[in-house]
């Protein structure tokens, strides 16, 4: 397996990168051992430290992003039990893309009580990052899934049905809409 650490303003010392090699190394119990973890590592302006892992294999993209005032270490086991937690929830979906002894034990490697902080900005909202992605055929079924694992509340595709780029998103309700184009 392996693993990359970026980081963005701040430097990543031995002892970090040693953390991150020793938690992420327990998780070749769920991946394939040729899946590839990146992890990048940010500290804000406000001295917020931010952790998000990323675990792309097999067309299934796994994501997990934590952020905290405290301590950069915390920031990691938090995201690495969030990608825990999903690859549990999502077990029988994604069974025949992760180890065949990935669930031997029911128990969860990371601790999994801690609680995430919420911000809200009062500013008024301004485009701070531009991103570009791979659009690729896929039914609803599998956008939603998709949307789910990598924890957005919003995701673009391309309709196999129908042959044209849709977008999925989660509703106030909790339920999902599904906009399609007109030609």
């Amino acid at each position: 397996m392996k693993t990359t650490i970026t980081a963005k303003n701040m430097n990543v010392t031995t002892g970090i990168t040693e953390r991150v090699m020793k938690k992420t190394s327990k998780m070749e119990r769920y991946l394939n051992p040729n899946a590839e973890i990146f992890v990048r590592l940010t500290r804000e302006k406000n001295n917020r430290r931010t952790c998000e892992i990323t675990v792309p294999f097999e067309g299934v993209v796994l994501r997990a992003e934590t952020s905290s005032d405290e301590n950069l270490y915390v920031c990691i086991d938090q995201a690495l039990a969030k990608l825990e937690r999903q690859i549990h929830k999502h077990r029988t979906k994604l069974g025949k893309r992760l180890r065949e002894d990935a669930f031997s034990p029911n128990e969860l490697e990371y601790d999994a009580d801690t609680a995430e902080a919420a911000e809200a900005d009062t500013e008024s909202p301004k485009i701070v990052r531009h991103k570009t992605f791979p659009v690729r055929p896929m039914s609803v079924e599998d956008a939603a899934l998709q949307m789910e694992l990598l924890g957005h509340s919003f995701f673009v595709f391309v309709n196999v049905e129908t042959d044209r780029t849709n977008v999925l998103y989660l509703r106030k309700d909790g339920d999902l809409g599904l906009m399609e184009p007109e030609a």
